[in-house]
C-alpha cells in the first residue's frame, strides 16, 4: 500500500521521559511495512535520559548537534550523521548548539519496551 502523509498533518506530542524533546510518529506499528519511523525534535539543552529499547535504531541526523552516548562510547553527531544502536544498548541525548537536534529514527516493526536507567 503506497501512502502519503503531509507534515502538517502528523502531529508532534512530546516525549514524558525527555527534557525539551518533541516526537511526530511518521509510520507506526502494524502499518505493514515492517518498520515503524518517527521524527525526533530535542531543543538546545535538551535530551533523553540513559535508557535501553528491546529493538535496534537506525538514524539519520537531519538538523542541529547533539552529544549521544552508547553502551560506554560518547559521540558528537550533526546533520548528515547515520546512527546505529544495537538492541538492549544503554543510550542517551544531549542536544548542543543554538538549534534543535532532528533526527529520523527508524526501528523494526517488532514488540519494544524501554527501560529507563537513571
Amino acid at each position: 500500500m503506497t501512502t502519503v502523509r503531509p507534515n502538517s498533518q502528523i502531529p508532534e506530542e512530546p516525549v514524558g521521559a525527555g527534557s525539551g524533546t518533541r516526537r511526530q510518529t511518521l509510520t507506526s506499528r502494524g502499518s505493514g511495512s515492517g518498520f515503524h519511523m518517527r521524527r525526533f525534535i530535542m531543543e538546545p539543552g535538551g535530551g533523553m535520559p540513559r535508557h535501553t529499547n528491546l529493538v535496534e535504531h537506525q538514524q539519520y541526523v537531519l538538523r542541529g548537534r547533539a552529544r549521544i552516548g552508547i553502551g560506554d562510547q560518547t559521540f558528537q553527531v550533526s546533520a548528515g550523521d547515520v546512527v546505529h544502536i544495537p538492541g538492549g544498548v544503554p543510550h542517551w541525548y544531549r542536544s548542543e548548539g543554538d538549534e534543535p537536534f532532528e533526527f529520523l529514527c527508524v526501528v523494526p516493526d517488532d514488540e519494544d519496551r524501554i527501560e529507563l536507567l537513571e
